[in-house]
């Protein structure tokens, strides 16, 4: 499972521009309202940050996975969530802010966690205490350039033209969608072999994780009456990770290809759940939000 153009180039490239559209739909306000409701973003952290992890753990002795698919299962579950989550988010007509803020600020804490979760799953599964280092700077340059710079250079462009950035709003998430559906179709293509000998290992243990993960996201949110776009942000938060980072840890810095291929399967999976995620919510009438 070698790195690809695609998922080096091309991918973020993809996101990139989405991310750009993305932040031509924000304003100041929107991060603002974040910070005068601090229920949604705890329960969204504490849903990816330590729930996520725990039941992934949990996972892994369930379906009694072998040694190296349960590390590399650990190590998706202790990743961020991915820039995919918030175009997920976009095209559902969720919380934009809340998503990318949340993406944003969990980047930043799991540079630390996914070491330990890292290494406490290499030295339970399979008996062995590795020392598991991440480039620091590298990381958190990647996320920076893929999320925060696009969408500032969005919120920037609508802060000086608000009247294009409006009438861009509807191109840009059908370009969204586009862009979206043709990462999938590649990503299948170019994963083909590794859907063919490692889904029956991996599959439905990752696709639980992802719609469990969802489902706990969506009702932890609505039982703790915040509103639908706020659910839909948390939902897609808890259960759409960054595949990529994970099989980077996995093959790039601990060489172990078998550990990528949870990652990997889990990454296809997610853009089903979340396909159907934003082809539920995504049509549906918004309230007007403020220029």
């Amino acid at each position: 499972m070698e790195e690809s153009v695609l998922s080096s180039v091309v991918l973020p490239l993809s996101l990139f521009i989405i991310m750009l559209g993305m932040g031509l739909s924000l304003v100041m306000d929107d991060f603002r309202r974040v910070v005068r409701m601090p229920r949604a973003a705890m329960v969204g952290f504490f849903n990816q940050l330590v729930l996520l992890p725990v039941l992934g753990f949990g996972l892994c002795l369930a379906f009694d996975l072998k040694p190296e698919y349960a590390v590399g299962l650990m190590i998706l579950a202790a990743c961020p969530g991915g820039v995919t989550s918030n175009l997920i988010t976009h095209v559902s007509k969720g919380d934009l802010a809340l998503s990318i803020s949340l993406t944003a600020v969990a980047s930043v804490i799991t540079v630390f966690t996914i070491p330990i979760v890292t290494s406490f799953s290499i030295g339970y599964f399979m008996n062995s205490d590795v020392l598991v280092e991440l480039p620091i700077g590298v990381t958190m340059g990647k996320i920076f350039g893929i999320t925060v710079l696009p969408v500032v250079i969005g919120m920037v462009i609508r802060r000086l033209a608000p009247e294009f950035a409006k009438s861009m709003d509807r191109p840009m998430r059908i370009a969204s969608t586009v862009i979206f559906t043709a990462v999938v179709l590649g990503l299948v293509v170019s994963q083909r072999e590794i859907l063919g000998s490692s889904f029956a290992a991996v599959g439905l243990v990752t696709l639980t994780l992802n719609v469990v993960t969802m489902g706990i996201g969506f009702f932890s949110a609505r039982a703790l009456r915040l509103e639908l776009p706020q659910a839909l942000a948390i939902t897609i938060e808890s259960g759409i990770q960054n595949g990529t980072l994970a099989i980077t840890v996995a093959v790039s810095i601990l060489h172990n290809s078998a550990m990528g291929i949870p990652p990997a399967v889990y990454s296809l999976l997610m853009f089903v759940t979340g396909a159907v995620i934003m082809m539920t919510f995504g049509r549906r009438k918004e309230a007007p939000r403020p220029t």
